[in-house]
């Protein structure tokens, strides 16, 4: 009762508000504040403000949202701790495994052999040789699956 009596009360002050606006010849403004005001009066009409008042003054209701935001800080807490360790023993088991395999054992091996610098590489020869690059480019893509 108090709560539609408090909306009707905003309608008729936002009315009033809206008429004065347009006695100063502000009409869009004066429609728009209109439009405002009697959205109060047209949810106390459908009961949605009755609906409202409901659960607002109701103690269960409180408690149950309060166990939603105990709810939720246990879930974020457990995220937090989870990502923190690092996922779980299966799933760092799984990353550890999936790293052995990654790395390629003759990935440490030098690309340009024994006391060689780029510079003193002798020039690329056309014909055969430049199939040979290919063919290393080949292996390697064969080898990633590619």
């Amino acid at each position: 009762m108090l709560a539609e009596t408090v909306c009707s009360a905003v309608s008729a002050a936002g009315l009033g508000i809206a008429a004065v606006t347009a006695y100063r010849r502000r009409f869009l403004t004066a429609a728009r504040v209109a439009a405002y005001a009697l959205v109060p009066v047209g949810l106390v009409m459908t009961g949605v403000v009755q609906w409202v008042s409901g659960i607002v003054f109701k103690p269960s209701v409180w408690l149950g949202f309060g166990l939603l935001g105990v709810a939720w800080l246990l879930f974020m807490t457990t995220r937090a701790v989870e990502r923190r360790r690092g996922g779980t023993r299966k799933e760092r088991r799984a990353a550890a495994a999936a790293q052995r395999e990654a790395v390629a054992p003759t990935a440490s091996a030098p690309s340009l052999g024994a006391g060689r610098t780029p510079a003193a590489r002798p020039a690329a020869k056309a014909g055969p040789a430049a199939g040979e690059d290919f063919s290393d480019i080949e292996a390697i893509l064969k080898k990633h699956g590619i």
